[in-house]
Protein backbone atom coordinates (compact mmCIF):
# COMPACT_ATOMS: atom_id res chain seq x y z
CA UNK A 1 0.00 0.00 0.00
CA UNK A 2 0.94 3.86 -0.86
CA UNK A 3 1.04 6.63 1.66
CA UNK A 4 -2.35 7.45 -0.39
CA UNK A 5 -3.59 4.01 -0.20
CA UNK A 6 -2.83 3.56 3.76
CA UNK A 7 -4.23 6.61 4.54
CA UNK A 8 -7.88 6.06 3.12
CA UNK A 9 -7.66 2.81 5.12
CA UNK A 10 -7.18 4.78 8.17
CA UNK A 11 -3.63 2.99 8.84
CA UNK A 12 -1.59 5.47 11.33
CA UNK A 13 0.98 6.38 9.49
CA UNK A 14 4.84 7.48 10.42
CA UNK A 15 6.67 10.34 8.04
CA UNK A 16 10.10 11.62 8.74
CA UNK A 17 11.07 15.14 7.18
CA UNK A 18 14.57 14.77 5.98
CA UNK A 19 16.79 17.71 4.60
CA UNK A 20 18.64 17.18 1.10
CA UNK A 21 22.71 17.45 1.27
CA UNK A 22 24.40 20.26 0.54
CA UNK A 23 26.50 18.55 -1.82
CA UNK A 24 26.58 15.49 -4.80
CA UNK A 25 27.24 13.06 -1.93
CA UNK A 26 23.57 10.62 -0.90
CA UNK A 27 25.06 8.15 -0.02
CA UNK A 28 25.23 8.98 3.88
CA UNK A 29 21.28 9.60 3.23
CA UNK A 30 20.19 6.45 1.41
CA UNK A 31 22.04 4.03 3.91
CA UNK A 32 20.25 6.23 7.18
CA UNK A 33 16.90 5.19 5.75
CA UNK A 34 17.27 1.74 4.49
CA UNK A 35 17.96 0.24 7.45
CA UNK A 36 15.97 -2.75 8.58
CA UNK A 37 14.55 -0.62 12.11
CA UNK A 38 13.82 2.50 9.80
CA UNK A 39 11.51 1.07 6.93
CA UNK A 40 9.74 -1.27 9.44
CA UNK A 41 8.45 1.46 11.04
CA UNK A 42 8.58 4.65 8.66
CA UNK A 43 5.88 4.78 5.55
CA UNK A 44 6.85 7.88 3.84
CA UNK A 45 10.20 10.67 4.22
CA UNK A 46 9.49 14.27 3.89
CA UNK A 47 12.10 15.85 1.32
CA UNK A 48 12.30 19.74 2.22
CA UNK A 49 12.89 22.39 -0.53
CA UNK A 50 16.07 24.33 1.07
CA UNK A 51 14.61 24.98 3.92
CA UNK A 52 15.48 28.12 5.59
CA UNK A 53 16.29 29.38 2.22
CA UNK A 54 19.96 27.41 2.39
CA UNK A 55 20.97 25.36 -0.40
CA UNK A 56 20.56 21.96 -0.66
CA UNK A 57 19.86 19.72 -3.42
CA UNK A 58 16.68 19.59 -5.29
CA UNK A 59 14.09 17.57 -3.55
CA UNK A 60 12.22 16.52 -6.67
CA UNK A 61 15.62 14.86 -7.82
CA UNK A 62 16.03 13.51 -4.16
CA UNK A 63 12.84 12.13 -3.90
CA UNK A 64 13.14 10.17 -7.42
CA UNK A 65 16.29 8.59 -6.38
CA UNK A 66 15.10 7.52 -2.91
CA UNK A 67 11.99 5.87 -4.48
CA UNK A 68 13.91 4.49 -7.77
CA UNK A 69 16.77 3.24 -5.62
CA UNK A 70 15.23 1.82 -2.01
CA UNK A 71 11.63 2.05 -3.24
CA UNK A 72 10.93 4.49 0.09
CA UNK A 73 8.04 6.43 -0.52
CA UNK A 74 8.98 10.33 -0.31
CA UNK A 75 6.74 13.25 -0.26
CA UNK A 76 8.67 16.42 -2.01
CA UNK A 77 8.29 19.88 -0.37
CA UNK A 78 7.57 22.21 -3.01
CA UNK A 79 7.62 26.20 -2.50
CA UNK A 80 7.00 29.49 -4.22
CA UNK A 81 9.71 31.46 -2.91
CA UNK A 82 12.40 30.34 -6.01
CA UNK A 83 10.15 29.47 -8.99
CA UNK A 84 7.32 32.24 -11.39
CA UNK A 85 3.87 30.29 -12.79
CA UNK A 86 5.97 29.24 -15.58
CA UNK A 87 8.65 27.19 -13.37
CA UNK A 88 6.49 25.68 -10.45
CA UNK A 89 4.46 24.62 -13.00
CA UNK A 90 7.10 22.74 -15.25
CA UNK A 91 9.28 21.32 -12.19
CA UNK A 92 5.42 19.51 -11.56
CA UNK A 93 5.26 17.96 -14.79
CA UNK A 94 8.96 16.87 -14.01
CA UNK A 95 8.33 15.57 -11.06
CA UNK A 96 4.91 13.75 -12.40
CA UNK A 97 7.48 12.26 -15.17
CA UNK A 98 9.74 11.22 -12.35
CA UNK A 99 6.89 9.52 -10.72
CA UNK A 100 7.23 11.20 -7.67
CA UNK A 101 3.52 12.24 -6.78
CA UNK A 102 2.96 13.08 -2.89
CA UNK A 103 3.24 17.27 -2.51
CA UNK A 104 3.80 19.01 0.49
CA UNK A 105 2.54 23.06 -1.09
CA UNK A 106 4.82 25.27 0.77
CA UNK A 107 4.83 29.06 0.58
CA UNK A 108 9.19 28.95 1.46
CA UNK A 109 11.13 30.94 3.90
CA UNK A 110 12.16 33.95 2.35
CA UNK A 111 15.57 34.26 1.14
CA UNK A 112 16.65 36.85 3.62
CA UNK A 113 16.93 34.59 6.08
CA UNK A 114 19.21 31.93 4.36
CA UNK A 115 22.91 31.89 1.78
CA UNK A 116 21.58 34.06 -0.95
CA UNK A 117 20.00 37.34 1.14
CA UNK A 118 20.33 39.25 -2.04
CA UNK A 119 18.39 36.58 -3.78
CA UNK A 120 14.81 37.30 -5.18
CA UNK A 121 12.16 35.52 -3.51
CA UNK A 122 9.44 35.38 -6.08
CA UNK A 123 5.85 34.34 -4.86
CA UNK A 124 3.64 34.85 -7.65
CA UNK A 125 1.30 32.57 -5.91
CA UNK A 126 1.74 31.49 -1.59
CA UNK A 127 1.08 27.87 -0.46
CA UNK A 128 -2.94 28.23 -1.38
CA UNK A 129 -2.48 29.41 -5.27
CA UNK A 130 -0.04 26.70 -5.45
CA UNK A 131 -2.94 23.81 -4.13
CA UNK A 132 -4.80 25.60 -6.90
CA UNK A 133 -2.51 24.95 -9.65
CA UNK A 134 -1.95 21.31 -8.12
CA UNK A 135 -5.21 20.84 -8.78
CA UNK A 136 -5.60 22.25 -11.89
CA UNK A 137 -3.08 20.21 -13.73
CA UNK A 138 -4.24 16.97 -12.56
CA UNK A 139 -7.69 18.22 -13.71
CA UNK A 140 -5.62 18.30 -17.04
CA UNK A 141 -5.80 22.11 -17.31
CA UNK A 142 -2.46 24.60 -17.04
CA UNK A 143 -2.78 26.76 -14.33
CA UNK A 144 -5.03 30.21 -14.79
CA UNK A 145 -5.10 29.44 -19.16
CA UNK A 146 -7.92 27.21 -20.98
CA UNK A 147 -4.91 24.63 -22.65
CA UNK A 148 -5.18 21.54 -21.71
CA UNK A 149 -2.47 19.29 -20.48
CA UNK A 150 -2.06 15.29 -19.34
CA UNK A 151 -3.08 14.60 -16.43
CA UNK A 152 -1.00 14.76 -13.56
CA UNK A 153 -1.75 12.52 -10.29
CA UNK A 154 -0.71 14.10 -7.18
CA UNK A 155 -1.36 13.55 -3.81
CA UNK A 156 -1.41 17.11 -2.15
CA UNK A 157 -0.57 18.01 1.50
CA UNK A 158 -0.18 21.13 3.44
CA UNK A 159 0.71 22.27 6.70
CA UNK A 160 -0.71 23.81 10.04
CA UNK A 161 -0.01 24.77 13.62
CA UNK A 162 -1.90 23.63 15.95
CA UNK A 163 0.00 25.87 18.11
CA UNK A 164 -0.12 29.17 16.22
CA UNK A 165 -0.09 32.55 18.24
CA UNK A 166 -3.56 33.90 15.73
CA UNK A 167 -5.15 30.43 15.94
CA UNK A 168 -8.09 32.01 14.32
CA UNK A 169 -6.41 33.21 11.27
CA UNK A 170 -4.71 29.65 11.03
CA UNK A 171 -7.65 27.60 10.67
CA UNK A 172 -9.16 30.22 7.98
CA UNK A 173 -6.11 29.23 5.93
CA UNK A 174 -6.28 26.10 6.76
CA UNK A 175 -10.05 25.99 5.74
CA UNK A 176 -8.69 27.81 2.46
CA UNK A 177 -6.19 24.95 1.86
CA UNK A 178 -9.20 22.39 2.13
CA UNK A 179 -10.96 24.63 -0.38
CA UNK A 180 -8.23 24.55 -2.71
CA UNK A 181 -8.09 20.90 -2.93
CA UNK A 182 -5.60 19.16 -0.31
CA UNK A 183 -5.72 15.61 0.59
CA UNK A 184 -3.69 15.54 4.22
CA UNK A 185 -1.87 17.95 6.65
CA UNK A 186 0.81 17.80 8.55
CA UNK A 187 1.28 19.79 11.64
CA UNK A 188 4.10 21.45 13.09
CA UNK A 189 5.55 20.57 16.15
CA UNK A 190 3.60 19.93 19.28
CA UNK A 191 4.29 20.08 22.66
CA UNK A 192 0.76 21.12 24.67
CA UNK A 193 -1.28 17.98 24.10
CA UNK A 194 -4.01 20.47 25.97
CA UNK A 195 -3.76 22.70 22.85
CA UNK A 196 -3.64 19.87 20.31
CA UNK A 197 -6.91 18.53 21.60
CA UNK A 198 -8.47 22.34 21.35
CA UNK A 199 -7.10 22.49 17.75
CA UNK A 200 -8.76 19.24 16.67
CA UNK A 201 -11.86 20.16 17.95
CA UNK A 202 -11.91 23.63 16.59
CA UNK A 203 -10.87 21.74 12.88
CA UNK A 204 -13.29 18.77 13.36
CA UNK A 205 -15.51 19.83 10.33
CA UNK A 206 -12.08 18.93 8.17
CA UNK A 207 -12.25 15.84 7.43
CA UNK A 208 -8.80 15.05 5.81
CA UNK A 209 -6.51 12.98 7.27
CA UNK A 210 -4.29 15.09 10.31
CA UNK A 211 -0.56 14.16 10.65
CA UNK A 212 0.68 15.59 13.84
CA UNK A 213 4.31 16.56 13.78
CA UNK A 214 6.58 15.83 17.09
CA UNK A 215 10.16 16.96 17.69
CA UNK A 216 12.47 16.07 20.25
CA UNK A 217 14.00 18.15 22.53
CA UNK A 218 17.83 17.71 22.31
CA UNK A 219 18.87 19.61 24.97
CA UNK A 220 17.58 23.10 26.90
CA UNK A 221 19.62 25.42 24.23
CA UNK A 222 17.27 24.23 21.77
CA UNK A 223 13.75 24.83 23.84
CA UNK A 224 15.65 28.59 24.38
CA UNK A 225 16.26 28.98 21.07
CA UNK A 226 12.46 27.41 19.67
CA UNK A 227 11.19 29.97 22.24
CA UNK A 228 13.26 33.07 20.81
CA UNK A 229 12.80 32.34 17.37
CA UNK A 230 9.99 30.27 16.55
CA UNK A 231 7.16 31.80 18.80
CA UNK A 232 4.65 29.53 16.96
CA UNK A 233 5.70 26.54 18.52
CA UNK A 234 4.31 26.77 22.11
CA UNK A 235 6.45 24.52 24.73
CA UNK A 236 4.69 24.33 28.30
CA UNK A 237 6.39 25.62 31.36
CA UNK A 238 6.41 22.20 32.75
CA UNK A 239 8.43 20.56 29.44
CA UNK A 240 10.84 23.64 29.16
CA UNK A 241 11.55 22.65 33.21
CA UNK A 242 11.79 18.69 32.52
CA UNK A 243 14.56 20.38 29.83
CA UNK A 244 16.47 22.38 32.31
CA UNK A 245 20.18 20.57 32.58
CA UNK A 246 18.77 17.56 30.48
CA UNK A 247 19.99 15.78 27.04
CA UNK A 248 18.13 14.27 24.80
CA UNK A 249 17.52 11.34 26.91
CA UNK A 250 15.03 13.24 28.37
CA UNK A 251 13.92 14.88 25.13
CA UNK A 252 13.08 11.22 23.92
CA UNK A 253 11.13 10.21 27.03
CA UNK A 254 8.74 13.41 26.56
CA UNK A 255 7.96 12.97 22.83
CA UNK A 256 7.46 9.11 23.53
CA UNK A 257 4.96 10.77 26.51
CA UNK A 258 3.09 12.55 23.81
CA UNK A 259 2.89 9.77 21.24
CA UNK A 260 1.55 8.18 23.48
CA UNK A 261 -1.31 10.52 23.93
CA UNK A 262 -1.76 11.17 20.13
CA UNK A 263 -2.45 7.44 19.68
CA UNK A 264 -5.07 8.10 22.00
CA UNK A 265 -6.65 10.37 19.56
CA UNK A 266 -6.39 8.13 16.84
CA UNK A 267 -9.83 8.74 15.52
CA UNK A 268 -8.92 12.21 14.69
CA UNK A 269 -5.50 12.09 13.40
CA UNK A 270 -3.89 9.86 11.27
CA UNK A 271 -0.42 9.69 12.38
CA UNK A 272 2.31 11.56 13.32
CA UNK A 273 5.20 13.14 11.25
CA UNK A 274 8.88 13.10 13.03
CA UNK A 275 10.98 16.15 12.87
CA UNK A 276 14.43 14.29 13.91
CA UNK A 277 16.52 17.26 12.84
CA UNK A 278 18.98 15.46 10.51
CA UNK A 279 19.09 12.37 13.10
CA UNK A 280 17.71 9.68 11.60
CA UNK A 281 18.73 7.03 14.30
CA UNK A 282 16.83 9.08 16.65
CA UNK A 283 13.31 7.86 14.82
CA UNK A 284 13.81 4.75 16.02
CA UNK A 285 15.01 5.21 19.35
CA UNK A 286 11.81 7.12 19.62
CA UNK A 287 9.99 4.43 18.62
CA UNK A 288 11.74 2.25 20.63
CA UNK A 289 12.66 0.26 16.98
CA UNK A 290 16.55 0.39 17.67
Amino acid sequence: MNLREKLAAKKFVVTVELDPPKTLNIDKILKEVNTYHFRKIVDAVNITDCPLARLRMSSIALSHIIKERINLEPIFHITCRDRNLLGLQAELLGAAALGVENILALTGDPPEVGDYAKATGVYDVDSIGLIKMIKSLNNGNKYLIKEPTDRTNFFVGAAVNPTALDLKKEIARFEEKVSAGIDFVQTQPVYDLKLLREFLKLVSHIKIPKIIGVMPLKSYKMVEYIKNNLPGIYIPEKIQKRMKEKDIKEGIKISQEIIGEIKKLKDEIAGIHIFPLRDMELVCSLLNNK
